[in-house]
């Protein structure tokens, strides 16, 4: 397994001014990476982009990355899928788009949410089940376009309803799809109060990319009032990789029994400098045989 890191890490920094996403490039290299993962580009934070902008910006990060030889390994969107009619041809062209950011950035890979809520807007609850045909045959065509590109899609196991570990099974199984997999985020199935060995042993054949990250996990019991809230009501409080209830290295261990050989990237959601906890999580990962 490679190491690389999402500039989803350096949010905190990007937020306060002191560097700019394109800026996360020579940062990476400067901490002893040789590769890094981009989220949704913004040329100019807090701003929406423009596709053009967009497209703009990751043949600029493209450049960049080749003159500090440095890989971009993957892209990370946002995206609702379930949906139907106009708002599904919406959605799966502006992935479509998205797709074509990817390409200019030379990532192999893109991964895109899935759903963000179990009920629309009309009160009507869903379940995961009767939403995922749906969300499949619109990852399918998404997936169809990425593989007339060589890229290869994937959905995270992110935002709560297709988070738990035999949902996104489901959604793998449904999809069905040779350019298609997951994103296993090694920390994200504490969010659904899953633990992460089980969930991660379920899933690791299917696995596309990885995300590392660690959380201290505090029950509801403990009135604890940081971090953010999982589904049951505990609460998550980011940190360094290594630092927290996660069993990062239990995890990787089933990753590579699987076979899994691809880029684990850091995801560092904790308080303080992000510089600094990124360097324990790279230092954690080194530990454990993660190839720099």
């Amino acid at each position: 397994m490679k190491l690389s890191v999402s500039s989803y890490s350096f949010q905190s920094a990007i937020r306060a001014g002191e560097i700019t996403q394109f800026d996360t490039v020579a940062k990476a290299k400067e901490l002893g990476f040789s590769a890094i993962e981009f989220i949704d580009l913004s040329p100019v934070f807090g701003e929406t982009p423009t596709l053009e902008a967009q497209k703009d910006m990751a043949r600029r990060l493209r450049e960049e990355a080749d003159r500090l030889g440095m890989t971009i390994n993957a892209y990370t969107i946002g995206a609702n899928l379930f949906c139907t009619g106009a708002d599904a041809e919406a959605e799966v062209s502006r992935l479509c788009g998205q797709l074509d950011v990817a390409a200019l950035m030379g990532a192999p890979l893109m991964r895109h949410d899935v759903c963000y809520r179990i009920t629309g807007g009309t009160g009507c609850g869903r379940s995961f089940d009767l939403m995922l045909p749906t969300i499949a045959e619109n990852i399918r065509r998404v997936a169809d376009y990425a593989a007339s590109l060589g890229i290869r899609t994937c959905s995270e196991n992110h935002g709560y309803i297709a988070q738990d570990s035999d949902r996104v099974e489901r959604l793998f199984n449904t999809v069905c799809h040779d350019h298609y997999g997951l994103l296993v985020d090694i920390g994200n199935f504490a969010c659904v109060d899953e633990d992460s060995v089980t969930a991660v042993s379920r899933v690791a054949p299917y696995a596309f990319h990885v995300h590392a990250k660690d959380f201290i996990k505090h029950t509801f019991a403990e009135h604890f009032t940081g971090g953010f809230e999982t589904r049951a009501c505990n609460r998550l409080e980011g940190c360094a990789i290594g630092e927290g209830h996660i069993p990062v290295a239990q995890c990787l261990a089933i990753l590579h029994r699987a076979g899994y050989n691809g880029y684990v990237s850091i995801e560092f959601e904790g308080a303080g400098s992000p510089y600094v906890g990124i360097a324990k999580g790279r230092d954690f990962l080194l530990s454990l045989g993660v190839e720099p």
